[in-house]
């Protein structure tokens, strides 16, 4: 995945009533941390933070004072109302370096007829270099008859990728559909049935 330059300014003012005037000039809180160093307090461009962010696991370039620095989003916070961003916390990152992240699952294919697919985890926690991270991955259900599952240690992973998630763990699994309440009403109703004719 090629990396995203984002220019970052120092922050140094705090607080609520910072974080809202930050935003009203359409920028971005942030804070970049890890590698044991002090944590560094920016300014991001909003726009183009949130272009960037729709993408799952991006590689972000911040340029600060003409330096840059790759950093992965690690957590990002925002307005559950209007969904704009009101801070995202960056991890620093180096080239080669290994980082936990979780990436989606994708499902592709079709079940056998007659059969539903549930997604268990809709998600799976891996390993894998910071400058080469999945975004996702697919789970092909191909076929599967009823009571079929894939397990996360099934999963065939993006090249570089470790499996962080308990590979005993379900990830898809193929079943029927569950009859119409009227079968189970009737199903229901005939021991009584019977034993009113006895």
């Amino acid at each position: 995945m090629a990396e995203i330059k984002l220019a970052a300014e120092s922050r140094t003012e705090f607080g609520k009533g910072a974080a809202r005037r930050i935003r009203r000039d359409n920028k971005i809180p942030a804070v970049l941390y890890g590698h044991g160093d002090a944590p560094v307090h920016v300014t991001l461009p909003g726009h183009e933070s949130m272009l960037a962010l729709r993408q799952t696991n991006v590689l972000l370039n911040i340029d600060l004072d003409g330096k840059g620095q790759l950093a992965v989003a690690k957590d990002v916070q925002r307005d559950p109302v209007r969904n704009v961003i009101e801070h995202i916390d960056l991890q620093v990152v180096t080239a080669g370096e290994k980082i936990t992240v979780d990436i989606s699952v994708n499902i592709v294919g079709e079940s056998a007829p007659g059969t539903i697919h549930l997604v268990e985890e809709q998600t799976l926690s891996v390993e894998a270099e910071a400058t080469h991270l999945p975004e996702s991955v697919d789970v092909s259900i191909e076929g599967l008859e009823s009571g079929s599952q894939i397990l996360a240690g099934e999963v065939k992973l993006p090249a570089g990728s470790e499996l962080l998630t308990d590979p005993s763990y379900v990830v898809v699994l193929v079943t029927e559909p569950r009859g119409e309440a009227g079968d189970d009403e009737e199903s229901a109703a005939s021991p009584a049935e019977a034993s009113s004719e006895g």
